[in-house]
């Protein structure tokens, strides 16, 4: 069976359920049924260890791995899941220095036994020449190492180069990265490197560049000089993008542009802000790399633009059932799992080893409990070995009594009854334990005290009945009397007073009459008809203007703020409705946003 590997930045752990396919059904099972994944990272979860509910967590048939930001709330945040049945890690790690500590154990990664170390940490020759602190470069929750005995997994989420006040934690952290991939790759240890690196490795993998290139207000070789590409491509080889004169020899393959070498458009982020992504004007930053001695491992890579949920997309990437493993043809499900576990492909024993101590099912909040699905499912199972062990007679009273619900009820009803009639001669106290246990009878016993109270006590019924006001006329006892008003009443029924002889008409007859659809009611319909053109007139004084419709396409425009800094920061402005195109400008006859903008100000004054 192939082994598929998948990474997504979701942009908050819950955000894809408010999109389709995932609101169907709002469940990380589901999900990862949808994505058909083996091993999921998820970057930017967007979530505090105290938010973590059952459903992220215990999932059946799932482990998980959290790595997130001991200070910031709703920031950053990596997991790895990994299918119980496709592969269980050996080690698990969380950050990049090997500074921070694992759970349950006062010493950090870097200081453990040998055999429970995963290795390659930065050296301390190489952390002094980082200018920020090792723990905080892993106390934002951007990294999540686990390793199989065929690899080692990198669930990386880089920071975004946004503001340049980061610029120094950005540099500090993918200097780390490639000091603790080569590190591995040097002890003999392949790698999978998964997430958002938050960088465009070529020209080809950002419709913003390729633009900017074409108006000439940048080069290509301004383009892949910056410092963190540099970086970037000298550790990841392939593309025609690495640094020509760096003499460090890369280590790490494109997986994606390995099967995708010159496709255009292959991007995995949109900005949202300018909808973005119907025209497809977006960024290649999320990958699947792999140690360049793995590259025949892989079979398919590939991106999921079809997936919403998120600003990204997921990108995949499989591995071949069968791989070259120490110059042998190797099942990849004997080298994922513990060894033994896995036979040629075949599960030889279950998995006995307890749980790793980075598990999410070993956090405080969660350890020794169980989902409600496995909680459900193991009650059916006793309920149905209860049954069986049941005697022959007894299943059939079970049966029959399922079966005939009419007569349950009847005899329930009549054992109510009985024991009420019962209760009369016990103590009070026990009568107040049944009550207490059986609060819906004790509810239905107050609504029938009719039959049970006292002599000369009150019900409650009788209250509500004697505050009740009298009705001393309703409107249909007239009826009858209708049918024999005079002659001279119905000619002259605009006066609604009765004449003399029809004196025995009472106040419910005028009533009536004065409803009757054939009563005339000009005055009436004068003062309806000016009220009605008042509304008419103050509605119109306070109804919004319609927005402006744009020249392109004559559609109504859009209301945006402007958020950027400057004498205009926070107005209103009217542009067209359509997304961004590809090319990222306004164009003119095209399906694309055209160039209509229009002040607010400047349309609510025309």
């Amino acid at each position: 069976m192939p082994l598929r590997l998948t990474t997504w930045n979701v942009n908050g752990i819950r955000n894809p359920f408010s999109y389709q396919p995932w609101r169907e059904n709002k469940s990380f099972e589901r999900m990862f049924d949808i994505l058909e994944g083996d091993i999921i990272v998820f970057q930017e979860t967007k979530i505090q260890k105290r938010d973590l509910r059952d459903d992220m967590v215990l999932i059946p048939g799932w482990d998980c791995f959290f790595s997130l930001p001991r200070h910031k709330k709703g920031y950053s945040g990596v997991v790895i899941y990994t299918r119980c049945s496709a592969c269980s890690p050996i080690r698990a790690e969380e950050g990049l220095t090997g500074t921070l500590s694992s759970p349950g154990s006062p010493l950090p990664y870097r200081e453990l036994p040998e055999d429970d170390q995963i290795g390659g940490y930065p050296t301390p020759e190489q952390l002094e020449l980082l200018p920020i602190d090792p723990v905080t470069i892993d106390s934002e929750g951007r990294c999540v190492i686990l390793e199989f005995p065929a690899f080692v997994l990198l669930g990386v989420y880089c920071p975004a180069n946004r503001d340049e006040t980061r610029d120094v934690f950005r540099a500090a952290f993918l200097n780390v990265l490639d000091m603790r991939v080569r590190n591995l790759t040097a002890m003999g240890k392949r790698v999978v490197l998964m997430g958002d690196m938050n960088i465009s490795r070529e020209v080809i993998d950002s419709a913003h560049v390729i633009e900017a290139i074409r108006k000439g207000k940048t080069t290509e070789t301004e383009f892949l000089s910056s410092p963190s590409r540099r970086l970037f491509n000298q550790l990841v080889g392939g593309g025609g993008a690495r640094a020509k004169d760096s003499e460090d020899t890369p280590v790490l393959l494109d997986v994606c542009r390995k099967f995708h070498p010159d496709r255009l458009g292959m991007y995995t982020c949109w900005e949202q802000r300018v909808n973005a992504r119907p025209g497809n004007y977006g960024a290649r930053i999320d990958y699947v790399l792999c140690s360049v001695d793995m590259e025949d491992w892989f079979t398919e890579s590939n991106i999921q633009e079809g997936l919403m949920g998120s600003d990204h997309c997921p990108v995949y990437g499989i591995i071949n059932d069968t791989v070259s493993c120490r110059n042998m043809n190797t099942n990849i499900l004997d080298i994922m799992n513990p060894p033994g576990i896995f036979r040629a492909g075949i599960r030889k024993q279950p998995l006995t080893s307890s749980s790793l101590p980075l598990s999410g099912r070993l956090i405080p909040e969660f350890h020794r409990r169980r989902s409600l699905k496995d909680m459900f499912q193991t009650a059916s199972g006793a309920s149905d070995r209860m049954t069986n062990q049941l005697p022959l007679a007894s299943q059939l009273s079970i049966s029959c009594d399922f079966h005939e619900p009419n007569s349950s009820v009847s005899n329930l009803k009549k054992e109510e009854k009985d024991t009420s009639i019962s209760n009369k001669g016990q103590p009070k106290r026990a009568l107040e334990n049944w009550t207490a246990l059986s609060p819906a009878k004790r509810a239905k016993k107050v609504g029938n005290t009719t039959s049970t109270a006292a002599k000369g006590q009150q019900t409650l019924a009788s209250f509500v009945k004697q505050s009740r006001p009298r009705q001393t006329f309703t409107l249909e006892e007239p009826r009858s009397e209708i049918l024999n008003v005079p002659d001279e009443i119905k000619e002259h029924t605009g006066n609604v007073r009765a004449s003399p002889e029809s004196s025995y008409l009472d106040n419910s007859s005028s009533i009536y009459l004065m409803e009757s659809p054939h009563t005339p009611t000009d005055p009436t319909e004068v003062g309806e008809r000016a009220i009605s053109s008042a509304k008419e007139s103050w509605a119109k004084l306070f109804t919004k203007k319609a927005p402006p419709r744009c020249e392109g396409h004559d559609e109504p425009c859009i209301l945006l703020v402007t958020k950027k800094p400057g004498p205009n920061c926070g107005r209103s402005f009217w542009i067209c409705p359509r997304p961004l195109g590809p090319s990222g400008n306004k164009e003119i006859g095209t399906p694309w946003r055209c160039s209509t903008f229009i002040w607010c100000s400047d349309w609510k004054s025309q």
